[in-house]
């Protein structure tokens, strides 16, 4: 058995170990914003000329390092960089974590994202609206490891499981990619089955259409009960309470929520079934979701229903190539928002329905495959976050 001994994490890490400067580098780079990385997943990159890149855009970072966001910490802001461009540059809302000789680097990364590390770090933080950890608290946290052997076969053990689930979402992109891109050859190309022998009228196939949403489908808006941070609307709650925070662009479907109201929230509140479609209405405007789960929306979000004259999965897309137009004709100050009426408004091309049907078939087997992946992927957080714990306390031997 492994002999685990305390020591202090600053023993083990550099923390923020090297920045960049306008004096030394004015190329381009690939920036790491806090918002681009979720609980161990990048969303991606944005790409800067060095001076006009934000002001936060210092942190140098190589494979191997965690980064980890320090402003709230209980919000689980972190990644393990397996690989990254030679020119990622990510923000100083990040504690960059370098390990030093001697110790295993994915060991060091699920050290720090279990949830004690993560729940020591919520309690040292310092500030009241936006409490924030500093290089110290990360170098003085107090962790018991054992020898380097055994941290590397923990460390494999947990990162077969990260790594299964990062297989997934490949797999995903690939097959999101190929519905879009099927879209974009059949409605905005117009090159789908047969489109050589159409008539085309108005730059449009004999028998297709043009009409507002609003004619074909209802739209509707979510609601949140008041004042939404009171605690009552939470308290034992098991309703999945879905924000806008919940949803990326990375999937079109919401599995899991990180708030859950109770029946009286409930009340309060819009409860959609599985399978409802979905819109951002304020913030990031425009992009749809579907509802893997049964849940109470916020009023950031708009929903359909009585969808009959054209299907889910060909609205989904018409949705999601409007954004820009949303975003364009957006009102308010400091959040962006739309409302039903210029949804309703929004006009929309009516494909025949034969054509409707045969590309609705393709996408929606595209779909089930997609929800296959995702289940599988939940499923194996679930058995990698159930382990973790063990392993890094040594309570399970390795």
């Amino acid at each position: 058995m492994s002999e685990w001994i305390e020591k202090r994490l600053g023993e083990m890490i550099e923390v923020n170990p090297k920045s960049i400067s306008a004096s030394t580098y004015n190329g381009t780079i690939q920036y790491i914003d806090i918002s681009s990385v979720e609980s161990g997943r990048l969303l991606g990159y944005t790409k800067y000329d060095f001076v006009d890149a934000p002001g936060r855009a210092r942190r140098i970072i190589k494979p191997g390092d965690t980064i980890i966001s320090t402003v709230r910490p209980n919000l689980r802001g972190y990644l393990y960089v397996k690989e990254c461009p030679n020119n990622v540059i990510a923000s100083t809302g990040f504690a960059v974590l370098r390990t030093k000789e001697g110790n295993d680097k994915r060991f060091i990364y699920y050290l720090v994202t279990e949830n004690s590390f993560i729940d020591y770090l919520s309690l040292v933080a310092k500030g009241s609206n936006y409490p924030a950890v500093d290089t110290n608290d990360f170098k003085q946290a107090k962790v018991t490891v054992p020898s380097l052997p055994t941290q590397t076969r923990i460390a494999e053990i947990l990162s077969a499981y990260d790594d299964a689930i990062e297989n997934n979402n490949h797999r995903i992109a690939l097959l999101e990619k190929a519905a879009r891109e099927l879209y974009r050859e059949w409605f905005v190309r117009m090159r789908f089955p047969g489109y050589k022998n159409m008539k085309f009228v108005n730059c449009l196939p004999e028998g297709w259409g043009v009409k507002k949403l609003g004619d074909i489908v209802k739209v509707g808006r979510g609601s949140s009960p008041r004042p939404i941070t009171d605690a009552k609307y939470f308290a034992n709650g098991n309703i999945p309470w879905i924000k806008i925070a919940d949803a990326t662009k990375s999937t079109k479907f919401i599995l899991e929520t990180n708030e859950y109201v109770n029946e009286y929230g409930a009340s309060f509140s819009r409860k959609l079934p599985i399978g409802s479609m979905i819109i951002a209405a304020s913030g990031t405007l425009g992009f749809p979701m579907f509802l893997g789960v049964e849940g109470c929306i916020h009023d950031g979000w708009m929903y359909f229903f009585e969808i009959t004259e054209i299907s889910k999965e060909y609205l989904y897309f018409v949705l999601l190539s409007m954004g820009r137009y949303y975003n364009s004709i957006s009102y308010g100050a400091a959040i962006q928002n739309i409302n039903t009426e210029i949804v309703r408004k929004s006009k929309i091309i009516m494909p025949e329905q034969n054509i409707l049907k045969r590309f609705s078939d393709i996408t929606s087997n595209i779909d089930n495959e997609i929800k296959c992946l995702l289940k599988k992927s939940q499923n194996l957080a679930r058995q990698r976050d159930l382990l973790l714990p063990r392993l890094m306390s040594g309570k399970l031997e390795v």
